[in-house]
């Protein structure tokens, strides 16, 4: 039915467009789209390579310290006191804000993309682990603690078992905010990249490259998001159960 439905609107979008005589460069038809994309299809394909391989980067550093550092936040007082209300406090900062600055401090290039997208999915896998590891139901602790279980087993066994979904949830709603991350980072200052391509369509009046690129972002989305649910069914198949 989805399916359906958007290739229902896809086509009330042409004929509206065709019957009123829309001008391309103010709204191109799903057809003229398409042609655009055939016709721009090997730089289309190179800007989508660089805005994945920002999103990949960013989302894979996000993991790699955001996991640790809820893990430390759970198990130390003096973090959740500390930290932990600092990472509320820098979410509230808006991400365009960040982006030119980091372009004057770093210069252009990838990098500055890959710490906007760090910083978009940062805070998400964090409160997502920290709240699973939290979270654990006591009766699962008292029975792996009468069993005199140490501190690690109960991490390995119980705790972080049971925070695979919850992390799982954060992975999934940072994934569609890294893409939107990276596209951020190359509208500020960027040479290659599908936000750099709508940008310049844009000033050039090329608005169905421009949603050409718009699409490609949507469906990069998309692959990214049930990539990591196929993921959580070989990983965590009890909370892709739920």
């Amino acid at each position: 039915m989805p399916i359906v439905t958007l290739l229902c609107l896809i086509a009330i979008w042409e004929a509206l467009v065709r019957w009123f005589g829309i001008q391309s460069w103010l709204l191109p038809a799903p057809s003229e789209i398409g042609r655009m994309a055939i016709e721009w299809r090997r730089e289309l394909a190179w800007h989508s390579a660089v805005t994945l391989y920002e999103t990949a980067v960013g989302f894979g550093l996000s993991l790699l310290v955001g996991i640790p550092l809820a893990v430390a936040v759970v198990y130390s007082r003096i973090l959740q006191n500390t930290i932990y209300p600092i990472l509320l406090a820098l979410q509230s900062m808006p991400k365009v804000a960040i982006a030119p600055l980091l372009t004057l401090w770093i210069g252009f290039g990838a990098l500055p993309k890959i710490i906007v997208v760090f910083l978009v999915c940062f805070f998400p896998i964090v409160v997502a682990t920290t709240s699973g590891l939290a979270t654990v139901r006591p009766v699962f602790l008292e029975l792996v603690q009468s069993l005199c279980a140490t501190s690690l087993q109960v991490f390995i066994k119980v705790r972080f078992p049971s925070a695979m979904p919850s992390i799982f949830v954060g992975m999934k709603i940072a994934i569609t905010l890294a893409v939107i991350g990276a596209v951020i980072g190359e509208f500020v200052g960027a040479q290659d990249g599908l936000g750099y391509l709508i940008l310049i369509s844009s000033t050039q009046s090329r608005t169905a490259l421009a949603f050409a690129a718009l699409v490609l972002l949507t469906l990069m989305s998309i692959v990214l998001y049930y990539a990591i649910e196929i993921l959580e069914h070989f990983v965590a198949p009890w909370g892709a159960r739920r």
